[in-house]
């Protein structure tokens, strides 16, 4: 009897029904987590002529704003598993002319050339690798000596009360919702900043920073429908719902958001980790406190 790895599940989720929600929810969703580029466009400081790796990059928003920041002298990829996502963002590139590269690839274990990149980021797309050591191992080797990461990831659950509202209001009418497991592969599995850490260090970063940013996140409010039911658990349980069930579910958790609610518009308080650190310079030798050079 054959087994689905996590990776394997991961792999058919964003290449599946979660994968083309996000390209039909691209603008809202742009809109929604507008907040947070700003911090990952700051690591375009690299210079005019940087190369920058977006991770997990989705439809694109963040490689294309990094591109737009440094300008044309200046080389960003994204990569992320998602092939409907990629495909969206190659389309605004090219919409843009902007000089963006969209690779479709699991970056915990593609071969990237190493030592090439001047920084790495990620806008919520490192949370989901099945062996997060491995990962970030793989991502410093692609980086150049010195060469910084900068990404965001969401803090708990308790703190991001809107993320799981959903599925709270439908879980009466849907008790097989999958409950969240801390640590897994998911939205919150890099929750606890301890946790963060350790796998960083683990992977051979070095000079790590871990502080909390909150941001009030907004879309309009004509979209909480579609956000209700195409994105996340609650939207893949739906998928399999008879319509009687699928009427119930959504009054009882439009109600549910009526506290976000403000006219046209939904608000939130979000929480995530801005995380920075550094890929140890080789020259010299062995960088400090023991973590490995960035070529090995």
């Amino acid at each position: 009897m054959s087994t689905v790895s996590r990776k394997e599940q991961q792999a058919a989720l964003w290449n599946g029904d979660a994968g083309h929600a996000w390209v039909e929810a691209q603008e809202v969703l742009d809109q929604m987590l507008e907040p947070f580029v700003e911090p990952l466009v700051a690591a375009a400081d690299a210079g005019p002529a940087a190369k920058i790796l977006d991770v997990g990059c989705g439809t694109g928003a963040t490689t294309l704003a990094i591109a737009r920041r440094l300008g044309p002298a200046a080389e960003c990829t994204g990569v992320d598993i998602s092939a409907p996502m990629i495909a969206l963002a190659r389309e605004r590139a090219e919409r843009e002319r902007a000089r963006a590269t969209f690779v479709v690839a699991d970056a915990e274990t593609h071969p990237f050339e190493a030592s090439r990149y001047d920084a790495v980021v990620s806008r919520f797309g490192v949370m989901f690798f099945e062996d997060s050591v491995r990962a970030f191992a793989n991502l410093r080797r692609a980086a150049k000596g010195n060469g910084a990461l900068r990404f965001v990831a969401w803090r708990s659950a308790e703190e991001n009360s809107f993320m799981t509202t959903a599925e709270r209001a439908a879980a009466p009418l849907l008790p097989s919702i999958p409950p969240r497991r801390a640590e897994e592969p998911g939205q919150f599995a890099f929750a606890d900043a301890n946790r963060v850490r350790r796998i960083l260090e683990q992977s051979g970063w070095a000079a790590i920073d871990i502080r909390p940013v909150d941001v009030l996140c907004t879309f309009p409010e004509s979209a909480l429908r579609q956000y209700v039911t195409r994105l996340g658990p609650l939207g893949r349980m739906l998928d399999e719902a008879d319509e009687r069930t699928r009427g119930q579910v959504g009054e009882a958790v439009r109600a549910a958001f009526e506290p976000y609610v403000h006219g046209a518009d939904v608000r939130f308080d979000a929480a995530g980790w801005l995380v920075v650190a550094r890929a140890p310079s080789c020259r010299g030798g062995a960088a400090r406190g023991g973590a490995r050079c960035a070529r090995t």
